[in-house]
């Protein structure tokens, strides 16, 4: 084959036509490639706002409005810090959380570490197994059927389900919480209120509001999410050149659960606290989606935290 002949316009013109749909195809493989990484940052950071976390951004909203806003502030820095530091050390070292704290510690503290972590998921465990329960009674099913078949759900999935398949129902169940963030919108607060507390840090010596303070940094940043965003990313097996994929799921992660957890303390500051309605049970959270779907309040609420518990 004469290449010479191929010089000039004859190879140029054929390019120029192929250029724009090698750039299109690239683009669309390069969003494909991030979407395929997605997910164990999300997952893990959205997972922080299970029954627990809820009720408590429910009563933190309930019991003091917005004068806890401040507190998402650093949260956020730090929740963003300890995530992104797990998913460096999984992508770079491929190894988990409790690998590199044998190698690096002893067996020693990896067992200690190990039993804390035990312990903290047994008490998250049973919490989750409550909301199953409240939300399930919500919808007039009650809790010795629910929470059976809420188990031998879970189990199938552990056992039989697939890591992928686990991981689009979780990320499927995170869609339940935008709810939260239409509830506050659709709740009409004092939005210059709201920006003036979320900068304007406020401090009482009173012991129900420390501990709330407390509660609020201990259900958003828990052990459990470290351990699992660091052996997430070694089990799709990452590599360093995908760490700024992991990072930015990872921000998104962070970003996306701590907007839901700020808007739960908005939508129940604009309801509940100015009606002055004391949180008793799920059903008082309730009423903090009434500004959304009305008379389907329960309904909805019963949903979310019924996907916020499955988790």
């Amino acid at each position: 084959m004469d290449f010479t002949r191929l010089s000039g316009k004859r190879f140029i013109q054929p390019l120029r036509r192929i250029r724009p749909r090698l750039r299109r195809s690239l683009s669309e493989y390069r969003i494909y490639a991030y979407l395929a990484l997605l997910g164990p940052g999300i997952i893990a950071a959205t997972s922080g706002n299970e029954v627990s976390g809820i009720a408590t951004y429910s009563s933190a909203g309930a019991d003091y409005g917005y004068t806890l806003l401040w507190t998402f502030v650093p949260m956020t820095v730090f929740f963003l810090v300890a995530q992104e530091m797990c998913v460096r050390m999984g992508v770079v070292t491929g190894q988990g959380l409790a690998d590199l704290i044998r190698e690096q510690f002893g067996v020693r503290w990896t067992a200690f570490v190990m039993l804390a972590l035990l312990v903290a998921n047994t008490g998250i465990i049973v919490a989750e197994f409550v909301g199953i329960a409240q939300a399930s009674e919500l919808f007039g099913v009650p809790r010795y059927v629910s929470v059976p078949l809420a188990a031998l759900l879970i189990w199938w999935l552990v056992v039989k389900g697939t890591p992928k398949l686990i991981e689009r129902i979780f990320l499927a169940m995170s869609l339940v919480f935008v709810s939260y963030i239409i509830s506050a919108f659709r709740a009409k607060p004092d939005w210059a209120t709201v920006g003036r507390e979320m900068i304007t840090p406020s401090f009482k010596l009173d012991s129900g509001y420390l501990f709330t303070v407390v509660a609020l940094i201990g259900t958003t940043i828990t052990p459990f999410m470290q351990v699992y965003v660091q052996s997430s990313v070694v089990e799709k097996g990452l590599e360093p050149e995908d760490l700024s994929v992991a990072r930015t799921d990872a921000g998104i992660g962070v970003v996306f659960a701590n907007l839901v957890a700020f808007f739960i303390v908005v939508a129940t500051a604009a309801t509940l606290h100015a009606t002055g309605v004391k949180l008793e049970d799920a059903a008082d959270a309730a009423q903090s989606l009434a500004p959304v779907v009305g008379e389907y309040a329960t309904v909805l609420f019963g949903i979310g935290l019924f996907g916020a518990a499955m988790p």
